[in-house]
């Protein structure tokens, strides 16, 4: 084996190295910090659990990003998580099966098989949480809660876009159409297709009023008249209008609880179509094209084991969040080499111990120049700190 060989990591996996490493565990700490303020408990899932509980309910993307491996205990087969939401369903309906609301928050690094485009790592680091149970004001908090996960990790600057993918899966449905058609409008409803869209809705022979209700749908996306616009399109279906009563009552809160906020709505945003069954949201950041925070209503998923409820949450794309968190957390560093007398040494280990104990980062032996703000000095009978002046 070539020598190269030994410590080349996969494409797409990479270790994470100081000082990022404790940036993160930093963005982390606040992050759990402020779930436990707002009353989630944290939770630690296993990387690995049983195929069918991993997937239950979440539809073939994430299968075809977890990785399959068998377990030689058994000889069944375990999955890598994807995504840690599924491990939270499970816990709220099975291990916990708690009467009432249950909110639960995480955080942990998660496996693809294949990164979400070139550039994207196949070991992301994600923080969330999760909101089981019946709540009027379930969807408000939970974007709220996103919106302050980026708020205290110091990013003010804040793009939010609103959706239902509720409102797709009614048209589809109402239409009646096969499986194949309606992964076809999808697509096409996706990448705003619409000279392709308008072909499709021809082909399949839909009736007038539901033809226009879908071909016109990509083009519902803009600021909050775009909720105005869906309500007089789509008047016929009761079921949509109130997802959309849900939006404007979501927005109202946002608006008033975040100043100057931007707000964006995309009623054809089919983002985890497959995964969710109503409201979605995102948040983005000015000039970055991914999303550095998603969720959406997921209901039911626990269904399968053996408990249905309602359930929403978000999760932070923390890793992808380094480069734009602002955590104004510095460390004075200090340099002290251990004493000759062993009546100094002891005298200096009490000194090292309590600046420790104050927050200073104090490191025994040599230090590269430039890297420490003081030395600790024997001076006037006592341990002092002394200004390194390079």
């Amino acid at each position: 084996m070539n020598i190269v060989d030994r410590w080349l990591l996969p494409d797409g996996v990479e270790d994470v190295l100081p000082p990022q490493a404790m940036q993160l565990e930093q963005m982390r700490r606040r992050l759990l910090d402020l779930y436990g303020r707002w009353g989630y408990e944290y939770v630690i899932p296993p990387m690995v659990e049983f195929i069918e509980s991993l997937l239950t309910g979440t539809g073939h993307d994430l299968d075809l990003k977890t990785f399959k491996v068998t377990d030689l205990v058994t000889g069944r087969t375990m999955g890598i998580r994807a995504d840690i939401t599924p491990q939270a369903a499970r816990i709220d309906a099975h291990s916990l099966n708690r009467g009432g609301m249950s909110r639960l928050c995480y955080t942990g690094t998660v496996l693809y098989t294949r990164p979400e485009n070139m550039l994207a790592s196949r070991t992301p680091i994600f923080a969330g949480a999760e909101l089981f149970g019946d709540s009027e004001g379930a969807d408000l908090e939970i974007v709220s809660l996103m919106i302050e996960s980026l708020k205290v990790l110091g990013i003010e600057t804040l793009h939010i876009e609103l959706g239902d993918v509720g409102i797709f899966r009614q048209l589809v449905s109402t239409a009646e159409l096969q499986a194949y058609q309606q992964e076809t409008l999808f697509d096409l409803v996706q990448r705003k297709s619409l000279v392709g869209l308008s072909e499709c809705v021809a082909e399949y022979g839909i009736e007038p009023g539901l033809a226009e209700s879908i071909n016109r749908l990509p083009g519902l996306c803009g600021n909050i008249e775009v909720l105005a616009s869906g309500k007089e399109l789509l008047k016929g279906y009761p079921d949509i209008l109130e997802r959309l009563e849900n939006l404007e009552m979501v927005s109202r809160g946002l608006q008033s609880r975040y100043a100057n906020l931007d707000l964006h709505f995309d009623l054809s945003e089919l983002r985890g179509y497959s995964y969710h069954t109503g409201i979605v949201f995102a948040a983005y950041l000015p000039g970055v094209e991914q999303a550095v925070a998603k969720g959406g209503r997921y209901d039911h998923v626990g269904e399968v084991f053996g408990r249905s409820r309602r359930a929403t949450g978000f999760d932070v794309h923390i890793r992808y969040l380094l480069d734009h968190a602002k955590l104004d957390e510095t460390r004075v560093m200090v340099v002290s080499a251990p004493a000759v007398n062993d009546d100094r040494e002891e005298q200096r280990w009490k000194k090292v111990r309590q600046l420790r104990k104050d927050g200073y980062t104090v490191v025994e032996g040599a230090m590269e120049p430039g890297t420490c703000d003081f030395k600790l000095d024997y001076q006037n009978d006592q341990w002092e700190l002394v200004p390194v002046v390079e």
